[in-house]
């Protein structure tokens, strides 16, 4: 028999209900904001009169970054970038992590590997010896410049490799007592079971790509090559009135600082909350089951 809950247990749920209505609400009121600011006017917000709804409602800071001529090829370089990088980083993972999963009778000197692959995740050579790198290989203004260089993403390696040593042994056992072989198992077995895990790598992938703008800056030359977080990163409010018609005019009164910078977040988050929601149920099932070792 289902009892009812006592006033006191009553009371603590919905003392439970608040915290975590208000806790949402501290967590959404930045986004709401830097949202209402990229669609105020310059004068509204430079005076700080904008709050979670805008005020002078318009377009300008958007319309002047999409009516920049670079901004739609930027866009292009970064979805590029998030295809190429995102499959080499997801390959590369998968098949560093399954070898390390195996015990030292399946592979020996397992444990030298992973420590050497720990060693680079804690220390590493330094922008000098990367950006030397780079120029020796002849690869500025070239989409490896902003691939090659994270190719190995080292957690996503320790996470995919802990959930393929948390797998039961006896799927393994069975899988060679039937004839197969490595290739068999990781591609038939390992990986299908693996999904969660596979989405939540996946997602450090594709949001670590996007949001990149540091090494656009420093390996790219010229502006068609940069990637959309770097083009926007260098985009600011030039106040040349020289050749500027009445319409240009017009809408560089409705811009600032402030405002574009706050369009510029809405537009490079925008991708990101599209794709979250559609791995969002793998994600934390993905980190807890990779996080801890038997």
């Amino acid at each position: 028999m289902v009892r009812n809950k006592t006033f006191s247990a009553r009371l603590a749920d919905a003392a439970i209900l608040l915290s975590m209505l208000a806790i949402s609400f501290l967590s959404l009121a930045p986004v709401l904001h830097t949202i209402a600011v990229s669609f105020s006017d310059n004068a509204k917000a430079a005076g700080g009169l904008v709050k979670l709804w805008p005020v002078g409602f318009n377009f300008a800071s958007y319309q002047k970054i999409i009516v920049e001529p670079h901004f739609i090829n930027s866009f292009f370089v970064s979805v590029k970038r998030v295809l190429l990088g995102g499959s080499i980083n997801f390959v590369l993972t998968v098949l560093m992590a399954y070898p390390l999963s195996k015990s030292e009778k399946e592979f020996p000197y397992r444990g030298v590997y992973t420590w050497f692959l720990l060693f680079t995740m804690l220390f590493s050579g330094g922008i000098i010896p990367l950006y030397l790198t780079v120029k020796t290989l002849g690869m500025f203004n070239t989409l490896w410049a902003l691939v090659l260089p994270g190719a190995v993403p080292v957690f996503n390696v320790v996470l995919l490799m802990n959930f393929f040593r948390n797998m039961p042994k006896e799927l393994s056992e069975a899988g060679y007592m039937d004839g197969a072989g490595p290739w068999f198992m990781l591609l038939k077995v390992f990986l299908p079971l693996s999904l969660p895990s596979l989405a939540t790598v996946t997602l450090f992938s594709i949001v670590g790509h996007w949001n990149s703008f540091f090494d656009g800056m420093i390996f790219m030359r010229s502006v068609e090559y940069y990637p959309l977080q770097t083009y926007i990163q260098q985009l600011v409010v030039q106040l040349n009135t020289i050749d500027l018609d009445s319409t240009q005019a017009a809408l560089l009164e409705k811009v600032s600082d402030k405002t574009l910078n706050a369009a510029k977040i809405v537009v490079s988050m925008t991708p990101i909350l599209i794709i979250y929601p559609f791995l969002q149920k793998y994600f934390i099932h993905g980190i807890m089951l990779g996080s801890v070792k038997e």
